[in-house]
């Protein structure tokens, strides 16, 4: 009997030592929430850092009145003004599985490390495939790494569904109470100059650097009309690419969702249907508040044409 109550005292004991720590860091994430959006310094206006009519050779504002982030049409020393002021942290995550080297996932990192978000709180979050060895690395102050084992129950699953499931089981655990915005990226680019606050929202999207430059009608949107992610001829904005997207950790959650929603309600209606074209019907529904230019995810092996003038994000050869 005595060794029954000794269990269950030490079983009490780690529950509670286990909800103090998340208490801990549920009220220190709505702390830095709060300074955050309620910050007597307001945000400021578009008008006052963001200037279109620098680059009239391109689409930098989007019907809906949101910016297309080029380079040359923002100031970013006004943004960094305001978010200095707020102690942000700003979320990466990326996937390490067997498709993957880890010399490129390491190259990704270290120019994440130099590139991302400079001056600004940052952590990794690096969800690896069991059977994947993630190699040392070495970063910079306001750094911090963290990484995960991708569930193994879950290996028969299409990959970007298991993926997809993984990353919304972690926003909700621990990442929606650590970070202020978050960006989900594919580890097969490799930053090559400044990703810095221009690019935060509440909801961002990556324009495709190939279908940016190509007529509408063409885009290779879902014309399957039985599929969920739908979209009509002669409708959509633009063609966003799936290998960034970000903004508040909630924001992201619910792209999450709804594409695995959308994939999930087409396998069973046998229709195979991709990550992608449900991002972008996501994003037809509900628009983002802010875009990148193809600037911040270049295909290298395109011809870089005069409307890009610097290559934030290229992928990996």
């Amino acid at each position: 009997m005595k060794y029954t109550w000794k269990t269950l005292l030490l079983i009490f004991l780690a529950l509670l030592l286990a909800l103090t720590k998340q208490y801990s860091r549920i009220k220190d994430h709505l702390q830095k929430m709060y300074v955050c959006w309620n910050d007597p310094l307001e945000e400021p206006q578009l008008s006052a850092w963001f200037n279109p009519k620098k680059r009239p050779d391109v689409t930098a504002t989007t019907s809906w009145l949101a910016p297309v982030i080029w380079e040359g049409t923002y100031n970013k020393e006004v943004l960094e003004q305001y978010y200095k002021r707020l102690n942000i942290t700003i979320g990466l995550a990326v996937f390490a599985t067997e498709n993957f080297t880890s010399q490129s996932l390491k190259h990704f990192i270290k120019s994440a490390d130099k590139y991302f978000m400079v001056g600004y709180n940052v952590i990794f979050y690096i969800l690896a495939d069991e059977r994947y060895h993630l190699p040392y690395l070495e970063l910079g102050p306001l750094r911090t790494l963290k990484a995960w084992k991708l569930s193994n129950k879950d290996k028969c699953q299409d990959c970007s569904l298991r993926n997809m499931n993984s990353m919304k089981s972690k926003i909700m655990q621990y990442i929606q109470y650590e970070v202020n915005f978050l960006f989900v990226m594919a580890a097969s680019q490799v930053f090559k100059n400044g990703f810095g606050v221009e690019t935060l929202g509440t909801s961002v999207a990556q324009l495709h650097s190939w279908w940016y430059f190509r007529n509408p009608r063409d885009f290779p949107y879902e014309r399957r009309v039985k599929s969920v992610a739908f979209i009509p001829f002669e409708e959509g904005d633009f063609y966003y690419n799936g290998a960034i997207v970000g903004g508040t950790p909630n924001d992201v959650l619910a792209l999450i969702k709804q594409s695995i929603k959308g994939i999930t309600e087409d396998s069973a209606s046998k229709l195979d249907s991709t990550y992608e074209s449900h991002i972008n019907k996501h994003f037809f529904i509900n628009k983002p508040t802010r875009v990148l230019s193809p600037e911040y995810n270049w295909n290298p092996k395109y011809k870089t044409p005069p409307e890009i003038k610097r290559i934030k994000v290229a992928w990996q050869p």
